[in-house]
């Protein structure tokens, strides 16, 4: 019997292209027979390790505008609901600090897709304590105790040394996938090539047991 091989999912909860990725992960990746890894991290100190302030799609105009409409193409072509998130890019810190606490929890991916619903499906401001407060309680959650524990110093240094982890495997953008061999793609579109590339590098070094 062969093992399901890993399958690392490196997602911003303020990048659109994540949105795309997350909302159709979980039957690929069932489907090719891969385990994901769901990594929610911040790109912010990553764009100011390039030198940009903010999202590069605010920084060049033209690249932004390019991007709305193949948001509003791709999000046709998948049958998900696209809103524009006024302001953008979303600050998404408390979301990432709570989903990175659900991780040994197990709720991280239904938290994480009902936070991208929220923001691009419904067009709503996710650094809004009161959203993502609602979001918990409709997943049977106590919002204050996951929000206060997920404010702690503990899981605010966890998530810090994930980001720093982001960086030095050169994650420069999300969403970013890894393989087990260490392969990394980037991007929504390169979602089911990285998802084959896993699998079949898994059967390539797996010994039957």
């Amino acid at each position: 019997m062969l093992r399901r091989p890993q399958f690392e999912f490196w997602y911003e909860f303020s990048s659109t292209y994540s949105y795309l990725a997350a909302m159709r992960i979980e039957p690929l990746a069932e489907e090719a027979g891969v385990e994901i890894v769901w990594r929610p991290f911040l790109l912010g100190p990553v764009f100011k390790a390039q030198g940009w302030e903010t999202s590069p799609f605010s920084v060049y105009p033209a690249k932004g505008r390019y991007m709305w409409r193949d948001m509003e193409r791709e999000a046709v072509r998948f049958g998900l609901p696209f809103y524009r998130p006024n302001p953008f890019p979303q600050n998404g810190l408390l979301a990432a600090r709570i989903a990175l606490l659900g991780l040994d929890r197990g709720w991280t991916p239904v938290f994480t897709k009902a936070v991208y619903t929220a923001e691009f499906g419904e067009g709503r401001d996710i650094s809004d304590t009161e959203v993502l407060s609602g979001i918990l309680a409709s997943l049977g959650r106590d919002p204050e105790e996951i929000i206060t524990e997920a404010q702690s110093e503990t899981n605010k240094t966890r998530l810090r040394r994930l980001n720093d982890e982001a960086q030095s495997r050169g994650i420069f953008g999300a969403p970013t996938f890894f393989a087990e061999d260490g392969e990394m793609f980037w991007g929504n579109d390169r979602l089911e090539q990285a998802l084959d590339w896993a699998v079949t590098q898994a059967k390539r070094s797996e010994v039957p047991l």
